[in-house]
């Protein structure tokens, strides 16, 4: 589709967002977008410790440990990458709330039907489905939240709201514990999914609320309804109290941006940024989805842990959420580059650690949960700071589908050959095997760590605009 030019304006409502004081009214969009990455960690970690209920006799599936870990796991990385790129495309051309409007309701209905599966391919199915609505969330979500966000906040906020992932990630495995043990082995599976429709359907009714992007309605032709907007935001905050921004900017407004010019300013403008978020998106995939997606499996084989695996993951998932909680500050503070390489390279050594140790047999079902717990309370802050960085460091109109394009790119290189390789690893029962999957995604998250040494963007406390031009802007052209 070619660009549609509606007109031209001069508009001061991206620095009247910047200079906003955080407020009541930024915790209800952290709240109504940001939580929904606690259902995505529910959703992920009720399947991984499920894997070895699911493949009991008696379950209502005729499945088996490996295909759940592995089949099921990628399916539903695979339908991830696929909605990223659909919803991507939809958001950036229709708005945001629309599209993370949608995006939730097929989540939710999926994630339903996944609680009555009868047989493997309904179960492969609505998996595929559900990651299709969770990769659309990831586009909508972070392109909204940071152009809502002021940019003195934005790094720590974004950062934590993806760590959030993991506050999921735990409730889902400790929700596992009594579902495995209290319930009959074909009742507990079903709630657990349906627990998580429940929980979805109360953010549906927060996310209501939450406005369309401003940056978004200007640049697409509603400038009015964007400066109304704003308007109101500082009316509930307090306008008596804000300076007038001297910053403006001038646009070419747009119904819509082409598909070939935004994959032109991706490769052609900005192809060190383009390799920068490849290269994160890739570590961070590796690191995580060939590994924490087989984690009960690991337990189950090595250490004949069936029942209790949630306890382990508990555990882990807090480490995980503690990382981003706790270092978050310091992207805004000590900077974008140093700490991004820092999380990256650190969490890639400390897992290279764990490899050799595993090699070696020392550690036991405990300590094997304790050097995780270290090795990702630095990596989720580094994980989170990839979704940070792409959303930052391309131009306003194509942020969700650059989001979405990394995302697809990077998790389908790392998440779904990672899940199928290393089940495959964990169920010949050699610890070498398992210990070899550990250093793959060690030494890609070095890698990735290098990369952001001498590629990084220096973004922290800017403007967006300032970090990466609107493609509509006067002085760019068009």
């Amino acid at each position: 589709m070619s660009d549609v030019e509606t007109g031209t304006v001069t508009t001061k409502v991206p620095a009247r967002l910047d200079r906003l004081p955080w407020s009541r009214w930024h915790w209800m969009i952290v709240i109504g977008l940001g939580t929904v990455w606690i259902l995505d960690g529910l959703e992920v970690t009720i399947v991984g410790n499920l894997s070895a209920q699911l493949a009991k006799p008696g379950s209502g599936l005729e499945i088996t440990q490996a295909q759940v870990a592995g089949t099921a796991a990628a399916l539903y990385v695979a339908g991830a990458c696929s909605g990223a790129l659909f919803f991507g495309w939809l958001t950036d051309r229709f708005g945001r709330k629309k599209l993370f409007l949608i995006t939730l309701v097929v989540y939710l209905v999926a994630t339903l039907l996944t609680a009555f599966s009868f047989s493997a391919w309904w179960f492969f199915l609505f998996r595929f489905v559900t990651g299709f609505g969770i990769g659309g969330e990831y586009a909508a979500i972070n392109s909204a939240i940071d152009e809502l966000i002021p940019s003195r906040h934005r790094g720590r906020i974004d950062i934590i709201i993806n760590g959030s992932y993991w506050l999921g990630a735990a409730g889902g495995a400790l929700l596992t514990v009594p579902l495995l043990n209290d319930l009959p082995v074909n009742i507990g599976w079903r709630l657990a999914f349906g627990l998580g429709v429940v929980l979805g359907l109360a953010i549906l009714l927060v996310r209501r609320h939450v406005p369309e992007s401003p940056r978004w309605l200007f640049i697409h032709g509603r400038d009015r309804e964007a400066e109304r907007l704003v308007d109101d935001i500082e009316h509930r905050i307090g306008k008596d109290d804000l300076t007038e921004p001297k910053q403006s900017i001038t646009i070419h407004q747009r119904k819509s941006i082409g598909f070939v010019r935004i994959a032109h300013t991706m490769v052609a403008l900005y192809p060190k940024r383009t390799v920068l978020g490849l290269s994160l998106f890739v570590g961070q995939a590796f690191l995580y989805n060939a590994i924490t997606f087989g984690y009960a499996q690991i337990l189950s084989t090595f250490y004949g842990i069936d029942t209790h695996t949630g306890y382990y993951f508990a555990v882990i998932a807090v480490g995980n959420f503690l990382g981003p909680l706790l270092l978050g500050h310091l992207f805004d503070t000590v900077g974008r580059v140093p700490m991004i390489s820092a999380t990256y390279i650190g969490s890639g050594v400390l897992l290279l650690g764990t490899a050799w140790l595993f090699d070696q047999g020392v550690l036991t079902a405990v300590t094997l949960t304790a050097c995780w717990s270290a090795v990702l309370f630095v990596a989720s802050a580094g994980a989170s700071s990839a979704y940070l960085t792409v959303s930052e460091i391309f131009p306003m109109e194509t942020r969700a589908m650059a989001i979405a394009f990394f995302f697809a790119v990077g998790t389908a290189a790392g998440g779904i050959a990672g899940p199928l390789v290393f089940s495959s690893l964990v169920q010949s029962g050699v610890p070498r095997d398992t210990a070899l999957a550990f250093g793959i995604g060690g030494v890609v998250m070095i890698a990735a760590g290098l990369v952001e040494v001498f590629l990084g963007v220096k973004a922290e406390r800017r403007g967006l605009e300032d970090i990466a031009a609107p493609l509509s802007t006067a002085e760019a052209g068009t």
